[in-house]
């Protein structure tokens, strides 16, 4: 079940800086990249050159939208084997500053108040009903963890670099990781209406065959809990 957001925006299409497109009508013949077949971006992507009018390949159409890796993204972006990829940061900020990319939509524009969720905090729902006070615990912990980092995003971009080396042995430049979290919303708003919409947009361009049942993914409680007792405003799960 869903307990909390984590993380808003941060998503768009980038094109090659030497790319002939200039505008929605020109994307004919040119090969876009998602990270993922059905991931959130690969269906905001299919979702927006639908509404634009074009078809994909696969369906006999002009443009050709193929799953790749993010890493795969950026080497081909650079090859010029792709003309561009419907990503997500810190993947688009590396399109644009080590691919010499040029952001052509940010997928914010997209949405009301340009919020749509990124990331959500998922807990087992059978764990999450055994486990209230300790859940309580972890997000009152998320929200302030996050009050912490949006109170001073130089100094969390240091902490989070820091730590992404120690993971995995290599950092990203502290350029790409500054403008990395000055597109993404960390919040723990779980912007529930643009999960709602993303999956109705799935079944609308066929992506999924049946009308999505969404009813009871969210579990607010222990989260509206921890914001009344922050002085904090209460969150909807969407549901009407």
């Amino acid at each position: 079940m869903v307990v909390a957001g984590a993380a808003s925006g941060g998503a768009g299409l980038v094109l090659r800086g030497d790319s002939d497109i200039q505008g929605e009508k020109d994307f004919n013949g040119k090969v876009i990249a998602t990270p993922q077949l059905g991931n959130t971006q690969d269906l905001a992507a299919r979702a927006w050159f639908a509404d634009k009018g074009y078809r994909l390949k696969e369906r006999g159409g002009t443009v050709a939208l193929i799953p790749l890796s993010n890493p795969d993204q950026l080497t081909m972006f650079k090859k010029k084997q792709i003309d561009g990829a419907w990503t997500v940061e810190p993947w688009v900020s590396r399109l644009e500053l080590e691919g010499a990319g040029r952001l052509f939509l940010d997928e914010k524009t997209l949405w009301p108040d340009g919020r749509y969720v990124t990331t959500h905090l998922v807990a087992n729902k059978s764990f999450l009903t055994e486990n209230q006070e300790l859940w309580q615990k972890i997000l009152g912990a998320h929200v302030e963890i996050t009050q912490r980092i949006n109170a001073d995003k130089a100094a969390a971009a240091k902490v989070l670099n820091d730590q992404l080396k120690k993971e995995t042995g290599k950092s990203l430049k502290p350029e790409v990781i500054a403008r990395a979290l000055d597109r993404v919303e960390l919040t723990w708003d779980p912007v529930a209406a643009s999960l709602r919409k993303l999956a109705e947009t799935a079944h609308k361009i066929k992506f999924l065959r049946t009308p999505p049942q969404l009813e009871g993914i969210y579990s607010l409680k222990l989260l509206n809990t921890v914001l009344r007792e922050k002085n904090l405003p209460e969150l909807s799960d969407g549901q009407h």
